[in-house]
């Protein structure tokens, strides 16, 4: 992906193709339904809005000094409450961090809400296997992303996006590893196929077994029944080409590189299509393709389980 060494070409080049854009499609080319339920855990909903109902007199975070203490907590409740409203932000690359928040948000609650409380109180945290202590810019930084949509009004998102991608980084970041303002929109915040799959391994008590790359599609004969055995037993996550998946014109040439994950929530035969329901920010989509458009469109699959149970 990192085909010139100058900075400047990869800037102008690159960046465009990393950011998770979203199209409108044309009903003729795909039926598309947005969808807004929730499947969390009930049970360890109620123990983090519980926990979360004993910090109503958090205090004002030195570190974190333009999130605000109210508005940080209402964002907090309101990702538990409603997991799947957690939304990346108009023209960010928070893409991968959105995708694998899916995670604490519907299985460890708790877990997540623990971990920000402390970061926020106290400047760092460990996550999993991960010591988190962000930069001071980074630290500057949340609470004060802007035209951003939704994201604007959420700093506890912000504070979570801009730590994960402080903390993490690969190939793809690397001449760009330093915040500056702004970089939430570029390289910086961007994340390759290998290390969104390394995030959930150091973050979270999973397994993952994955199929695919940042440039080579996964060698599947069959993506449908790939994934519809998979979807049984853990999470999937799909790193797909979202400038095909929402482009409106299908007969138009672009070029054919992943820049997008979701999470898959079900997979169902439909004559001679194929339905998928994928979670994508913000809410589900329901879109109708043919095989071989899935097939085209999906260059990585991460296969996600507890550690007690074996992957297949």
């Amino acid at each position: 992906m990192l085909l010139s060494t100058h900075k400047k070409y990869i800037t102008r080049f690159f960046y465009p193709l990393m950011t998770c854009i979203f199209w409108l499609i044309q009903p003729k080319a795909m039926a598309t339904v947005t969808l807004f339920s929730d499947t969390s855990s009930i049970t360890t909903q109620i123990h983090a809005l519980q926990f979360i109902e004993k910090k109503a007199d958090l205090q004002q975070s030195k570190y974190w000094p333009n999130v605000h203490p109210i508005a940080f907590l209402q964002n907090l409740k309101k990702n538990i409450e409603h997991p799947l409203s957690l939304y990346e932000g108009s023209s960010t690359n928070f893409c991968g961090y959105a995708a694998l928040s899916y995670l604490p948000l519907h299985n460890d609650p708790l877990g997540y809400l623990r971990f920000m409380l402390q970061l926020y109180s106290e400047g760092k945290a460990q996550y999993g296997k991960e010591n988190f202590e962000p930069s001071k810019e980074v630290m500057q930084a949340a609470g004060t992303l802007s035209f951003k949509g939704e994201l604007d009004v959420h700093p506890a998102d912000q504070l979570w996006f801009l730590a994960l991608a402080d903390h993490f980084k690969g190939y793809v970041n690397f001449f760009d590893k330093h915040y500056d303002a702004g970089n939430e929109n570029t390289m910086w915040a961007s994340v390759n196929f290998g290390k969104f799959n390394r995030m959930i391994r150091k973050l979270f008590n999973y397994r993952v077994t994955a199929v695919g790359s940042d440039l080579i599609r996964p060698d599947i004969r069959d993506v449908f029944d790939y994934l519809s055995e998979r979807i049984k037993t853990g999470t999937v996550a799909l790193f797909v080409n979202n400038l095909d998946l929402y482009k409106k014109n299908h007969s138009k040439v672009k070029l054919m590189i992943p820049t997008h994950y979701v999470i898959l929530l079900d997979i169902r035969e439909v004559g001679d299509k194929i339905a998928i329901t994928y979670w994508d920010y913000g809410g589900k989509t329901l879109q109708i393709v043919s095989p071989a458009f899935l097939k085209r469109i999906v260059f990585g699959i991460s296969y996600i389980t507890p550690k007690n149970i074996d992957a297949q």
